[in-house]
């Protein structure tokens, strides 16, 4: 496996990512287009709404799928670096620091992480930022 590090970090998933989100969209706009003409012609309209609705069920599914895990997971990425912060100095993450920020620190090495955590505070540093000024990647390869 290639060593992480900000360039490469981010992972696509294909077939979620891309296959998925176009058909869905494809289904969703042309279920719209079906259900107008429906509407002008009245001529299948119940068929048309029903299939526009799950073009809608789908569309709310696909986000959905994605938001709750995530949650999950920042969760878990707070209580993990919490404890991290709290093993190399002896005190919990400043709590001003955002769940985003805190997300981009878990990539920060141990020796990187407490001063890096004080600077994303006092700077108001975004993720991008932080991830930025790593200069020791600590990879994470369980987050997809």
């Amino acid at each position: 496996m290639q060593a992480q590090k900000y360039e490469n970090h981010t992972r696509w998933v294909i077939g979620f990512h891309f296959i998925s989100s176009v058909a869905i969209l494809a289904l969703l706009i042309g279920s719209v287009v079906n259900l107008i003409r429906s509407l002008q012609n009245h001529h299948n309209l119940f068929s048309a709404a029903l299939i526009c609705l799950v073009a809608v069920i789908f569309c709310l599914l696909y986000l959905y799928i994605r938001y709750f895990p995530l949650k999950v997971q920042d969760r878990a990425i707070r209580a993990e670096e919490n404890l991290r912060h709290y093993v190399l100095t002896g005190k919990l993450l400043d709590s001003r620091l955002r769940i985003s920020q805190i997300i981009a620190l878990r990539f920060a090495s141990d020796d990187e992480l407490p001063d890096l955590s004080k600077k994303a505070v006092d700077e108001g540093l975004n993720n991008d930022a932080i991830k930025r000024e790593i200069r020791k990647w600590r990879p994470d390869h369980h987050r997809a």
